[in-house]
């Protein structure tokens, strides 16, 4: 199963969606809450997928999802906002709207892992 990165800035909802990737069988390869955090490990190797929440605090995770687009990681937002909240230039990317269920985790990884 796949390495995932998970950036997200609310505790609760991390540990939420953590717990659904080990169910589905995933390993978390890594969890930040804020900017600087994900920039960090969005640089480490062996990282399969990530889903980013679009908003961290004060800051957009773009420059994270712009690290990960370098590196050809697939990656999925997760929102409040739908793909409203979505930059343009990354509209092709999956956007899992928050709340969302294990299995919308679930067909969302299967996706991205394409």
């Amino acid at each position: 199963m796949a390495s995932v990165l998970l950036i997200e800035d609310e505790a609760l909802i991390r540990m939420m969606i953590a717990d659904m990737l080990v169910e589905l069988g995933h390993s978390v390869g890594g969890e930040a809450n804020d900017l600087q955090s994900g920039l960090l490990l969005a640089s480490t190797p062996d990282v399969d997928a990530a889903i980013l929440d679009i908003q961290l605090g004060d800051n957009s995770s773009v420059p994270i999802a712009e690290a990960l687009q370098s590196k050809s990681v697939p990656f999925a937002f997760a929102s409040g906002y739908g793909a409203d909240g979505v930059p343009e230039r990354f509209r092709n990317y999956p956007v899992l709207q928050k709340p969302f269920t294990i299995e919308e985790l679930e067909r969302c990884l299967a996706t991205l892992l394409r």
